[in-house]
């Protein structure tokens, strides 16, 4: 299997698994990860997804090339019906080592939240080996960091560490490698604490707010947050707040 797709509690933990090839992204990996985010997607009793890369090198090399061939991309299977973890209103985190380069960082920018373990190198290389960034790094980058660092980063192909990925924003958190999944399981749990309604409808807004004009956006929060008082979840906050005890969210 070139993805592996567990579930603990809550969690849906999807793992790239072509360590061999330093995870890199071809058509089955790529379909894989296609049918479980869908699955995560579906499934009431998964609230908060982690993606992360297989052994001790690469959370993603990006795209193997050998599958390379001129002309226009070719179509895989139903690769028209596929989600990317940005269509999707669960909340997800990239659990990012080693490196994360190409397709693999255009992945991870998908993700909501991106911790890095110490070890990480992020970089869009492909204008290096006579490509684009063509899976969403040239439109997604300038949106999560400084324009110039973006053009920095896509125009020169050359890598940056952990720290300054943090230092521009493109990651949340950077932790020790032995610490890198235990802290991603950690944020998971947390958002896990709120509502699941709630949290897809903060994702929701936020994502297609972001394009939106100023009152849309606004417009849009204020329809996400009427929807929310019509549900079980809304009773039961402020009710468990009341008598200070944990709420026992339902999703409904």
């Amino acid at each position: 299997m070139a993805v592996d797709y567990t579930k603990e509690g809550r969690i849906a933990i999807f793992t790239l698994n072509r360590p061999e090839v330093l995870n890199a992204i071809n058509a089955d990996l790529s379909r894989e990860l296609g049918e479980a985010l869908k699955d995560f997607r579906d499934d009431p009793e998964l609230w908060v997804g982690i993606i992360t890369g297989a052994g001790e090198r690469a959370f993603s090399a990006g795209a193997d090339i050998r599958g390379f061939r001129p002309g226009p991309r070719e179509v895989v299977g139903d690769a028209g019906e596929r989600v990317r973890a940005d269509q999707i209103w669960k909340p997800i985190i990239a659990a990012i080592h080693g490196y994360c380069l190409g397709g693999g960082l255009e992945l991870a920018l998908t993700c909501d939240i991106r911790i890095a373990a110490d070890n990480a190198r992020f970089g869009l290389p492909e204008i290096k080996v006579g490509v684009i960034p063509g899976g969403g790094g040239i439109s997604r980058l300038p949106r999560f960091i400084p324009r110039a660092k973006a053009a920095e980063i896509l125009l020169m192909g050359q890598h940056i560490d952990a720290q300054e990925a943090y230092r521009i924003g493109l990651v949340n958190k950077v932790v020790p490698r032995n610490e890198l999944m235990p802290t991603a399981k950690q944020w998971a749990n947390l958002i896990c604490e709120a509502g699941p309604l709630q949290t897809r409808a903060v994702k929701e807004a936020m994502i297609r707010g972001y394009s939106m004009p100023l009152d849309e956006s606004l417009k849009l929060e204020r329809q996400m947050a009427d929807r929310i008082r019509e549900t079980e979840d809304f009773i039961e906050g402020p009710k468990a707040f009341r008598e200070k005890r944990k709420p026992n969210w339902k999703g409904k």
